[in-house]
């Protein structure tokens, strides 16, 4: 594992552990962020330190390849959700922040982690969607978009079935607009059954020097 100085540079992406740990240290300016992304890079709070990671395999959805079960067609079909984008992108990560998740104690998005995904916003970088009852913010997920790249970071839920329908919604979004890739980070079971997989990180990297 790399130790990261105030220098703008990462080390390369082979060199990180088999776990995928590449490096700790460093800051979260928007410099840096951009940086880490483009690399195939992303960080993750453990502790005080901000540790940066690229794990192989990497887990990602090719927004064509997108798996919509029955139910959830029924869930679209009846609008059962309002959906927007980036109406609400400091509440979604304050949920994504608070929300309680099983098997999981604490969270790993810091109130610095929330300031510069925020900043990251305000300048046209990060970006949210989000699904509502009435106006209540029921679910969403944000990430980052460069490119025909979105590198998606926390989604919550608080009813059952929103931050599959916000995500769902936001992946036929992006794939209109013309989004190549989608990038999950780590596997899930739940993004599993939306379709995401896993592929190498040699050919995720060519990807996001291709397309991000």
């Amino acid at each position: 594992m790399f130790v990261i100085s105030k220098e703008l540079v990462f080390p390369p992406v082979d060199l990180a552990e088999p776990d995928g740990l590449l490096a700790i240290g460093g800051d979260l300016s928007t410099e840096r962020l951009l940086l880490a992304y483009r690399s195939g890079i992303f960080p993750w709070y453990e502790g005080t330190h901000v540790l940066w990671w690229s794990p192989d395999p990497r887990f990602v959805l090719f927004p064509e390849e997108l798996k919509v079960s029955k139910s959830m067609h029924q869930l679209l079909r009846k609008s059962a959700f309002s959906f927007s984008i980036n109406q609400a992108f400091s509440e979604v990560i304050n949920n994504c922040k608070s929300i309680s998740r099983k098997d999981q104690t604490g969270t790993w998005i810091t109130d610095e982690m929330k300031e510069a995904y925020i900043r990251l916003h305000q300048l046209g970088h990060a970006h949210s969607a989000e699904v509502w009852e009435g106006k209540e913010l029921v679910g969403g997920l944000y990430g980052i978009r460069m490119g025909k790249c979105f590198f998606g970071e926390s989604m919550f839920s608080k009813v059952s079935n929103a931050s599959k329908y916000a995500f769902i919604s936001y992946v036929q979004a992006l794939l209109l607009a013309g989004i190549k890739l989608i990038d999950c980070q780590v596997y899930t079971e739940h993004l599993e059954s939306l379709g995401a997989r896993m592929i190498d990180r040699k050919d995720f990297i060519g990807l996001i020097d291709q397309w991000a």
